[in-house]
């Protein structure tokens, strides 16, 4: 550009939109009898009028106002006060940068017509010229190229043919656009033919084929010339944009890759937090099967794990999934995931072709194929402690190949499946080893007492939530009495059904000793202190009813108030204060009130009246309520009651607790049974 400024024997100049000069050559600022600096930030017409040529000031304000309103090339001719003739060409042109747009003005000096005739040295001045200024333009690697009005090439373009190959005949007329990708040659030549038909500036981008056999790219733009309202003919150039397009697709990639492990980041976060929350090793596969799903589009979803003995593998398949021929097999068996466990190495297999030389064509590959979608397999090893629990197995519905950037994502992805299924084995070890120590804890069966109905109804709070603390207990006592506990032992786990169990041994042994519901309590306090931790909360409600007087003796050690479903009377809570917790010093108190026949006390615990949308306040009032509502025949049948309590209780809630209750009833006497 900076050589087009100053040597070319072409005047040229720049008009930004207020039509002033923001760029102009020596030759052209010569042309007006002025320097360059002179132009610059003023108008072709003002320094006309100023040099008294008003004539040709306004030619130059109507072929502005033309360019810009037609946005067509124009063409002028201008005669300086010395008589020099020069060809003006008036076009507008767009900075592809910014967008920014100008008038570009180039005048050619007409020697010829200078000196009164086409004389020889005009004719070889102009020649001179025009070569030194498509010289300049291939300098800037621009091939200029030129078409009739009609949009037909009729003269030479050597550098065209040098890269296409094309030779003079199958260049002219529209043969250029054979040279063309046949993806790009449809959609070049509608655009040409918008252009010339409509007479508006031509730019297209497209390959090429070039002598090499292969495609490089260009960008061809081309204005029309114009002779009034008459195209004369379009002058274009073409510039190679190879190395930026492939610089555009070359960050394109990386930005798709970038994109891909922010993605597959993500995922593996949103699997962390998933297999957080999974606590089985079923809950684990369904986990990792949605994350494989989404993560590459895997179609089946199995975890295989090792047995103790480490002599045989066990596969745990996700839910809505077909499963494999056999679900327990040895560690040799031919299949993708023991080889995994074996080699501790992934292993991979794009179709059963592959799965079958993996495998060394074992007929047991036939065998999956035919049995299972499966046609594409990966398989994971997953360790802990430095050495095999299992493996990761994932299976697609069509042959497939895992890429590179894949195979990490899933290789990370097993380790985490790793540590989840390492977790949740410890868990189920934990969780049966308390379900059985609470089912130890609990009465298989309650007591049967003459004159007494007892009933007891336990829900745990979760199917895989750890075993909770809540406890119930019903007994004789010797002197013809009964005795019932309801407690909650805060807290979950071994540690919780530990502590309850301790506490029911106690509580009986007291019991038996000195039965009376304060002294009890007492002498647990005592026990407490010795044994639990101060953490380790602790709530009861302990009672002791005779059935031939229908007198019951309670002490409350901060739990919930009894029920008391006292038929045609009503349901009430018992109006009584609760002790503290068993271990916290206090006075126990003892409350005596009378059942009549036919009236039933409930104890429960706090997962039956509150939960995350319930308080334990408004859950005591709709107690009350739905029990008032219950139908006869339910409230005369103690066990009806207290699962009928349960599905009206938690109706429309979330169970998130255990949910215990036990009931004692004394029933009516009915006096010809009794003769």
């Amino acid at each position: 550009m900076q050589s087009l400024l100053t040597d070319s024997p072409v005047g040229f100049a720049l008009l930004d939109s207020d039509d002033v000069f923001s760029t102009i050559n020596q030759r052209l600022a010569a042309v007006l009898d002025r320097t360059p600096a002179e132009c610059l930030g003023r108008t072709p017409g003002d320094l006309l009028e100023e040099s008294g040529e008003r004539t040709a000031a306004a030619d130059h304000r109507a072929c502005l106002a033309s360019v810009r309103e037609d946005g067509h090339a124009v063409r002028d001719r201008y005669r300086t006060r010395t008589g020099q003739r020069w060809d003006l060409t008036w076009f507008p042109v767009t900075e592809p940068d910014t967008g920014d747009s100008y008038v570009a003005l180039i005048a050619v000096h007409d020697a010829g017509r200078a000196s009164g005739h086409d004389g020889v040295d005009g004719g070889t001045t102009a020649h001179r010229d025009e070569q030194r200024l498509r010289a300049l333009l291939r300098a800037g690697n621009q091939i200029v190229w030129t078409a009739g009005p009609g949009g037909d090439v009729h003269e030479d373009c050597p550098q065209w043919r040098a890269i296409t190959g094309q030779d003079l005949d199958h260049y002219l007329g529209r043969g250029w656009l054979e040279a063309l990708h046949p993806d790009d040659r449809a959609r070049v030549e509608r655009a040409w033919d918008d252009a010339v038909l409509d007479v508006t500036p031509f730019d297209a981008m497209f390959r090429v084929r070039t002598c090499s056999g292969g495609y490089g790219h260009y960008r061809a733009r081309a204005h029309p010339i114009m002779d009034g309202s008459r195209t004369t003919e379009w002058v274009g150039t073409l510039v190679d944009i190879t190395n930026e397009r492939e610089a555009d697709e070359l960050r394109q990639r990386l930005n798709q890759q970038l994109s891909e492990a922010a993605m597959r980041t993500a995922r593996l976060q949103k699997a962390t937090s998933d297999l957080a929350e999974a606590l089985t090793a079923d809950e684990v596969v369904n986990a990792m099967s949605q994350i494989g799903r989404s993560g590459v589009g895997a179609d089946h979803t199995c975890v295989v794990l090792l047995d103790r003995g480490r002599l045989r593998l066990h596969a745990v398949a996700a839910e809505h999934t077909h499963q494999l021929p056999g679900s327990a097999f040895p560690v040799d068996h031919p299949d993708i995931a023991a080889r995994a466990i074996a080699d501790r190495l992934p292993r991979l297999a794009a179709n059963p072709a592959e799965l079958a030389e993996l495998l060394d064509d074992a007929p047991e590959v036939a065998e999956l194929v035919r049995s299972t979608p499966e046609r594409a397999w990966v398989a994971l090893p997953m360790m802990a402690a430095g050495h095999p629990i299992g493996a990761l197995r994932f299976a697609f519905s069509s042959p497939r190949r895992v890429t590179d950037e894949e195979r990490v994502f899933l290789e990370a992805l097993a380790g985490q499946c790793a540590l989840a299924i390492g977790r949740a084995l410890l868990y189920e070890q934990e969780h049966n080893t308390a379900v059985e120590l609470q089912r130890s804890l609990l009465p298989e069966e309650l007591p049967e007492v003459r004159g007494v109905r007892l009933a007891a109804y336990y829900r745990s709070g979760s199917q895989n939530v750890q075993v909770g603390g809540d406890w119930y207990d019903a007994f004789p006592l010797p002197d013809g009495r009964v005795a019932g506990v309801l407690g909650d032992v805060m807290g979950k786990g071994i540690q919780a059904a530990a502590g309850m169990s301790r506490i029911r041994n106690a509580l009986r042994a007291l019991a038996f000793s000195m039965p009376e519901p304060a002294d009890v309590l007492a002498g647990l306090d005592r026990m407490f202190s010795a044994t639990e931790g101060m953490d380790q909360v602790t709530t009861l409600v302990y009672f002791v009813l005779d059935p031939v007087t229908g007198q019951l003796d309670l002490s409350n050690a901060g739990h919930l108030p009894p029920l008391v479903v006292a038929g045609s009377a009503g349901p009430s809570l018992l109006e009584t204060d609760p002790d503290t917790p068993l271990g916290v010093s206090s006075a126990r108190g003892h409350h005596k009130f009378f059942v009549q026949p036919g009236n039933t006390v409930v104890l429960y615990s706090d997962g039956l009246v509150e939960n995350r949308k319930r308080s334990v306040d408004s859950g005591l009032d709709e107690l009350v309520d739905v029990v008032s509502s219950a139908p006869p025949e339910v409230v005369g049948d103690s066990q009806q009651m207290l699962e009928y309590l349960v599905e009206s209780m938690l109706d429309g809630y979330e169970q998130d607790d255990d949910v215990t209750l036990l009931a004692v009833q004394l029933p009516v006497i009915d006096s010809a049974s009794e003769r």
